[in-house]
């Protein structure tokens, strides 16, 4: 039986070294003649296979690929061996134990819950994202035990992920030998955890995951958050609890290759494979759609269609699912192209439906909600697996990478959960140590948010920070746009309202229906994320103008801009033109970028004291809180003198009176307010001094 079984797979090897000598693809060249012949220029001891080319010349062996993969991978070394022993004899022996050859577009593909008994020993294709990786340790291939007592080696061989060390010395029985390092050999080895994509989850169900064993140059190849096709043979392990092995056993993957998604890994060797596949004919639908001169109002209305009015939000989800061009520095910094949107508003106005729908129409959307998230959830976390290795897990904004993450329930989530958000919004990295493990994960993402205000309704009387009290004002200022959405009653618009939502239950199938059909749009999206518009100089000196006016000093009402919002001018200006497929951002955009902007400043940044736009609302204090403060203090260290005299509250509250800037109330309420924060306390009845 083993000899007939060399016979076929030595016969194999054969038809597989013709196959890899003769193939020639369509501009003539030998394809994987001269792969092998680069292997020695580029050290590389593997050779990747495309499936399809051997399915059109030698179909028969395809099917031998899939059933009997061990012998099919034997023959194929054999083969890349023999071949690569002519071109580059001294390289082919250094190694011959290494070569490897990996299968890339195999097209039997199988999604992670159809992993079952029958395709044990199987070579299978699964599409998932990598949540954990481990770190790399070495595996023993062969290893050598010495005898102490008449030095003859003794080989111990893996099976699987098992070894048997060999009871006695071949040569004299000894019983006792020792481990020989140098004549064992090793290779790199890491567990990587692989999960079921979220758009591939059935609705209500726990997604499924599989353990992956990589080898070689296969380890470091992905990392959390990376969507990945990966093809590789299914191998199981016995159970064991306690010591005692049981009938049980579980499934593991044996990596053979790793490609990625929609080449959403950056610019890693290996061929991608579109997620979001964009076919010619998608290609032409999409600049006819982007030439059309209602183009930008159809873009619109194509989001979320079930949900009346909201076009500025819906504009604003847009430009930040699109988002702007990152820019990179020579220095090595960047310059952050994701926008941040924060909504706060009335409940009942569908801000969850708009976050779960723009989750789902980006081309890499993730939606996670209050209460249920923490930090190490939203970051990453550091566990250790029960082999005893510290594996690193990826959270919601390291998996949402180039993406966007939509937190709904902001508010619900605990302050020191929420902190860790800080670096992600800003520098666009996610810090960790814990554990022995310092890493810093890419988190390149956008960030669309949604809380209820503090008292239930949004007060227009109080000013945004006060109305979403628990979020720290740091916080809120990475947020490019933050949109208040308030349900009030106007007779013609909620008729509207009732007339949409009514229908829609009434003809589901017809009631609603998008300008651009949601696939297309999708594909629209993604398209979209790939122009990269530059600025003009007509939408500079827009941007210049708008911020200077916002910094003037000498003007009456100064808002406290800040170099983010000029940053933010720029971001929204670059997604509207990367939007409608444009090479330049040109004056149409930085208006529109102007116009979303002030419309944000009308509703949130106005101060509820002077009724004037001051963006001091989001840094904490308004111009107007801030010079009653600085004349509270002054008045108070007037009537105390230098000997810090005790104040007497009646003497105290006239002379606030008399600046005209407090009315008795307020006065009593600012005293009040200082008492709470330490400023001042009460030293005997009615008398204060400075704490």
């Amino acid at each position: 039986m083993t000899e007939q079984k060399q016979q076929t797979t030595s016969a194999i090897s054969d038809d597989l070294e013709s196959f890899l000598r003769a193939f020639k693809d369509r501009d003539g060249n030998y394809k994987y003649f001269d792969r092998i012949n680069n292997m020695m220029a580029l050290n590389s001891t593997f050779v990747v296979v495309d499936y399809i080319d051997l399915d059109t010349n030698k179909p028969e062996l395809t099917k031998l690929i899939t059933d009997t993969p061990d012998d099919m991978f034997e023959a194929f070394n054999k083969a890349v061996y023999s071949i690569l022993r002519e071109i580059h004899y001294d390289y082919a022996q250094e190694i011959k134990d290494k070569i490897k050859v990996r299968i890339g577009n195999y097209s039997v593909q199988k999604g992670l819950r159809e992993i079952n008994a029958d395709v044990i020993n199987k070579l299978i294709s699964v599409p998932g994202m990598v949540v954990r990786t481990s770190e790399i340790k070495p595996l023993a291939k062969k290893i050598a035990f010495a005898c102490l007592n008449c030095n003859t080696l003794n080989e111990a061989l893996l099976k699987g992920l098992t070894l048997k060390k060999p009871t006695s010395c071949t040569n004299c029985n000894a019983k006792e030998l020792e481990m020989d390092p140098e004549n064992s050999s090793f290779t790199d080895f890491q567990l990587v955890r692989l999960q079921e994509l979220p758009e591939d989850l059935p609705a209500g169900q726990l997604p499924h995951y599989v353990e992956v064993t990589v080898m070689d140059d296969l380890v470091d190849r992905c990392r959390p958050g990376d969507r990945v096709l990966l093809t590789g043979i299914v191998r199981i392990e016995q159970e064991q609890w306690i010591q005692v092995r049981t009938s049980l056993f579980r499934l593991r993957m044996e990596g053979n290759n790793i490609e990625y998604l929609g080449g959403l890994a950056g610019n890693k060797d290996g061929r991608t494979v579109d997620r979001v596949s964009i076919s010619s004919e998608d290609e032409k639908q999409i600049i006819a759609i982007a030439s059309t001169p209602d183009a930008y109002d159809k873009l619109i209305a194509s989001f979320a269609p079930h949900i009346y009015g909201h076009e500025i939000i819906k504009e604003s989800i847009l430009l930040l699912i699109v988002g702007s061009v990152t820019k990179k520095l020579a220095d090595g910094s960047n310059r952050r192209g994701d926008i941040n949107i924060f909504l706060v508003g009335d409940p009942g106005t569908a801000k969850s439906e708009m976050l779960k729908f723009a989750a789902k129409i980006a081309p890499r959307g993730l939606y996670t909600s209050g209460r249920g998230t923490t930090a190490a959830g939203l970051t990453a976390a550091v566990i250790r697996d029960k082999s005893g290795i510290m594996m690193l897990e990826a959270g919601a904004v390291v998996l949402g990478d180039q993406g966007v993450v939509c937190i709904d329930e902001f508010d619900k989530i605990k302050s020191e959960d929420r902190s860790a958000l800080h670096e992600v919004m800003e520098q666009q990295t996610c810090s960790v140590a814990k554990g022995g493990i310092v890493a810093t994960l890419n988190a390149r993402t956008s960030i669309l948010s949604a809380a209820n205000p503090k008292y239930g309704k949004y007060d227009p009387f109080r000013n945004i920070t006060e109305n979403v009290e628990p979020l720290p004002i740091p916080l809120l200022t990475r947020f490019d746009i933050i949109h208040v959405i308030r349900d009030t009653a106007e007779v013609e618009k909620d008729s509207r309202i009732a007339n949409h939502i009514l229908e829609i239950h009434r003809d589901i199938e017809h009631a609603a229906q998008p300008a651009i059909e949601i696939d297309l749009f999708r594909k629209y999206l993604a398209y979209a994320k790939q122009v990269e518009p530059k600025l003009t100089t007509e939408a500079i000196d827009i941007l210049r103008d708008y911020y200077m006016k916002m910094r003037n000093v000498d003007s009456e009402g100064m808002i406290a801009a800040t170099p983010r919002q000029l940053e933010g001018l720029v971001r929204l200006a670059t997604a509207r033109a990367r939007l409608l497929l444009k090479d330049t951002v040109d004056h149409e955009d930085a208006e529109r970028a102007k116009f979303l902007i002030s419309q944000m400043l009308e509703t949130v940044g106005i101060d509820v004291n002077t009724g004037k736009v001051d963006l001091g609302v989001l840094h904490g204090k308004p111009l107007s809180e801030t010079s009653k403060l600085k004349t509270f203090t002054d008045v108070f260290n007037g009537l105390s003198g230098e000997d810090k005299n005790d104040v007497e509250e009646k003497n105290f509250i006239n002379e606030l009176v008399k600046t005209g800037k407090f009315t008795e109330d307020e006065a009593k309420e600012f005293i009040r307010k200082a008492m709470q924060n330490g400023q001042i306390y009460e030293r005997r009845a009615g008398f204060y001094a400075k704490a």
